[in-house]
C-alpha cells in the first residue's frame, strides 16, 4: 500500500464524561476523565494506522509535555511522526472535550496562533509516491502547495471542508479530488438549495466527488461522472461523537487507496465512523481491519466488498 499523507491539526484532548449538561455556569463531578490525542489530521490519520494503512502526518506541535503526548500517542496507533515538528517557540494545542450521557460533546479548544506557518521544510517532492493526499485545511499554507503538487502528480487529494472564509474554501476544494463536509460547513458554504444541489455546486467548484457527512442522517454524495449515492448510518449507543468526522475522512482515504469504489469508500468509513462512537475519546474506538470486517459482517452481513 503506498502511504497516506495527512496535513494539519494536532491536539491533546482531556475528554471529561458527564451525565448532563446544566442549564446554566455551575460545577459539575465527572463520572470519568482520559486523555486522548486529537486534531482533525491526526485523528484521521490514527485511523489509518489503527486499520494497517501505511500513513505519515506533516503537523507542528511546541516543545512542552502535551506535545510529546501527542507524539507518543500517535506512535503507538502505526502514525510517522518524522514530519510532525517540534517548535521550541510553539505551544501545543489542547482541548477539554465535554461528554454528556447521550454522547454529544462541548469542545473548549486553545490553539497557539503564534506557532509558524511556514511549510518551506516538508518534503513535497515526496508526494509524487504517495497514494493519497489528506488535509483537514486547518494549516492552508502546507495544503495548498500539497495539494497543488498532488494535483501534478495525479495523486488523489481528500479535503475535509470545515473552514471558515468562503473564497479561501473555494480555492482549496478546486485543488481537491474529494471534497467531504459536515452538514452545518456546507450549508453555510452553499445555502438554498437541496442538498443535491448544494453537492452539484461544489462539484461546479472542480473536485471529482463532494460528499457530506450527516451523523445519523448517514452519508451522501454526488460526483462528477453523474453517480450518486446515499450511505445509511450504521447504528450503535453512542458514547462519545468526537472525531467521528475525522474516522470518516481516514477510513475513507484508507478505502480509496485500498482500490474501493465510492459507494465502498462511503460505506466502510460510515462504519469506521460508528465504531469509534462506541467509546470515549476521539481514538479509543478505532478498529483494526479485522474488527471492521466483524462489524461489517454484523452490520450487513458482506464484511469488506470487491476492490477494484
Amino acid at each position: 500500500m503506498k502511504p497516506i499523507v495527512a496535513i494539519g491539526h494536532a491536539v491533546l484532548d482531556r475528554v471529561y464524561r458527564i451525565d448532563a449538561f446544566p442549564p446554566e455556569p455551575t460545577k459539575v463531578r465527572a463520572l470519568e476523565m482520559i486523555e486522548s490525542g486529537g486534531g482533525s489530521a491526526a485523528n484521521a490519520a490514527a485511523t489509518i494506522g489503527r486499520l494497517g494503512g501505511v500513513v505519515e502526518l506533516w503537523a507542528r506541535i511546541g516543545d512542552d509535555a502535551a506535545g510529546a503526548r501527542i507524539r507518543a500517542f500517535l506512535e503507538a496507533d502505526g502514525v510517522d511522526t518524522r514530519h510532525v515538528r517540534t517548535l521550541a517557540a510553539g505551544r501545543t494545542s489542547t482541548s477539554a472535550v465535554i461528554v454528556d450521557a447521550s454522547g454529544e460533546r462541548f469542545i473548549v479548544g486553545e490553539r497557539d496562533h503564534a506557532m509558524s506557518l511556514d511549510p518551506s521544510w516538508l518534503p513535497f517532492e515526496t508526494i509524487a509516491s504517495a497514494g493519497a493526499v489528506l488535509s483537514d485545511l486547518k494549516w492552508v499554507e502546507a495544503t495548498l502547495l500539497a495539494f497543488e503538487r498532488a494535483q501534478g502528480a495525479n495523486v488523489p487529494t481528500v479535503a475535509d471542508v470545515d473552514i471558515a472564509g468562503h473564497d479561501l474554501m473555494l480555492v482549496l476544494i478546486s485543488l481537491s479530488d474529494y471534497a467531504i463536509f459536515p452538514a452545518q460547513a456546507l450549508e453555510d458554504a452553499f445555502p438554498n438549495g437541496s442538498l443535491e444541489e448544494k453537492l452539484g455546486r461544489v462539484l461546479e467548484v472542480g473536485p471529482r466527488h463532494a460528499g457530506v457527512t450527516g451523523g445519523d442522517a448517514g452519508y451522501v454524495w454526488r460526483n462528477r461522472a453523474g453517480q450518486s449515492g446515499r450511505q445509511p448510518a450504521f447504528k450503535v449507543d453512542a458514547v462519545d461523537t468526537t472525531g467521528a468526522g475525522d474516522a470518516f475522512h481516514g477510513a475513507f482515504a484508507w478505502a480509496l487507496v485500498n482500490g474501493w469504489e465510492e459507494p465502498e469508500c462511503a460505506r466502510v468509513a460510515s462504519a469506521v465512523a460508528a465504531m469509534k462512537c462506541r467509546h470515549l475519546g476521539a481514538r479509543a474506538g478505532l478498529p483494526t481491519v479485522g474488527e471492521l470486517e466483524e462489524f461489517l459482517r454484523a452490520g450487513d452481513g458482506r464484511g469488506l466488498g470487491p476492490r477494484l
